[in-house]
């Protein structure tokens, strides 16, 4: 049976003079994504993929300025928009905007269309005054070599003015967004956040494009047999999580945290289990390991002991150095603004002191999530500076 959670487990060590205790405990959100992995943004998170009334065998235009909006230029010369598909898309224009009444198009701007982290446009267009397009609405277009735009695609629309006034532009909050029933969304930083890596310029719209929705049948059925599968889908976690309560009342195991169980929550799973840990059990040392490896522990104790390796502020397992941040994909981080993040262990095995627990359990609330566990651990561990070991011959993964 598939299990739709993920599986992460602890190991409590005590020593008690001569001998040496272990607890095992597994660690389990306490509760199942509601929604089937085909029905979510991505199969990462518990978002649902909600497209409704989706717009079909149609053009649309992404973005309309509202009837009583008056243009001005700005003074921004270099303005971007991000966005992420979410069903495949097709660009098949690009476009700006300009309404001076009655003189024509007397401007110099550039579009072009990013993939995230990617240095070279995949299209672009260029307006002129002897090259303007075509106007529709209060925006002027030009068609692009059309790709399809897969699911997850990341992209980033730059415009750039070419001469010496700025563009005019817009606030993302100020224009309508016309995503076709919800196949693409903005992406934005947030307030108070820096902005985004692949940001050029400032965050707004100065123009817009005109898309397609592929694969339109297969959409429609898709969405007619959701009720169906939601249906299924929570079938199968009632199964599982009855199963689970019958592991856990027979073996004492198992520790359910009060968190939805998907990848991007397993740095939530681990902290509310550290504070579990101080709360509830007595130990020296912690390891946190993934259910799909094995321990040696009589090398483990062994090396402890040798080492004495539990000692406090010590933190042990196979580091990672230097290692780059991801901007898309499975281990997306927008969060964190450096090209790299601090030393972190791989999760597949790191064993920790009680004092490095117990920080974590009481700032536990503070502390914030970032896109995966081991990098996350890193980060929080390069507030405190723990004593390092390159430790991992006691780990079978």
């Amino acid at each position: 049976m598939t299990l739709h959670y993920i599986l992460r487990y602890a190991l409590l060590l005590k020593k008690d003079g001569s001998k040496t205790s272990v607890l095992v405990k597994f660690i389990i959100g306490a509760h199942g994504c509601d929604v089937p992995v085909e029905d979510r943004e991505d199969p990462y998170s518990c978002r649902l993929l909600n497209i409704t009334n989706p717009v079909l065998n149609q053009e649309v235009e992404a973005f309309n300025l509202p009837e009583d909006d008056t243009s001005a230029l700005l003074e921004d010369r270099v303005v971007s928009v991000h966005f992420k598909v979410l069903y495949p898309i097709v660009i098949t224009s690009l476009g700006v905007f300009y309404d001076a009444e009655g003189v024509g198009f007397q401007r110099n701007i550039t579009v072009k269309l990013y993939q995230a982290e990617q240095e070279e446009a995949l299209f672009s267009a260029r307006f002129s005054p002897a090259s303007c397009g075509v106007q529709v609405n209060r925006l002027w277009y030009k068609p692009v070599e059309q790709f399809i735009l897969p699911e997850s695609f990341e992209g980033t629309i730059v415009w750039e003015s070419q001469d010496l006034q700025g563009l005019v532009s817009r606030n993302l909050h100020k224009v309508m967004v016309n995503d076709g029933g919800g196949v693409f969304r903005i992406t934005t930083a947030g307030e108070g956040s820096l902005p985004h890596e692949f940001t050029q310029g400032v965050e707004g719209i100065a123009g817009g494009f005109i898309y397609t929705i592929q694969e339109g049948e297969a959409l429609l059925k898709s969405l007619q047999s959701r009720p169906e599968r939601f249906t299924h889908h929570i079938n199968k976690l009632e199964e599982e999580d009855a199963l689970l309560k019958v592991e856990s009342n027979t073996y004492d195991d198992i520790v359910f945290v009060d968190v939805i169980d998907t990848y991007r929550n397993v740095p939530a799973k681990l902290l509310n289990f550290y504070r579990w840990t101080v709360e509830a059990a007595s130990f020296n040392v912690l390891l946190k390991t993934d259910d799909d490896c094995y321990i040696d522990l009589e090398a483990m104790f062994n090396r402890i002991k040798l080492k004495n390796l539990g000692r406090p502020n010590t933190w042990w397992g196979n580091f990672r150095l230097n290692w780059a941040v991801d901007r898309t994909g499975k281990w997306q981080e927008l969060e964190y603004p450096s090209p790299a993040y601090p030393a972190f262990a791989c999760g597949s095995g790191y064993v920790i002191s009680k004092d490095i627990v117990e920080w974590l359990a009481r700032n536990s609330e503070r502390l914030k999530i970032y896109q995966g566990e081991d990098v996350s651990m890193g980060i929080w561990m390069a507030a405190i500076g723990p004593k390092r070991y390159q430790v991992c011959f006691y780990l079978i993964c």
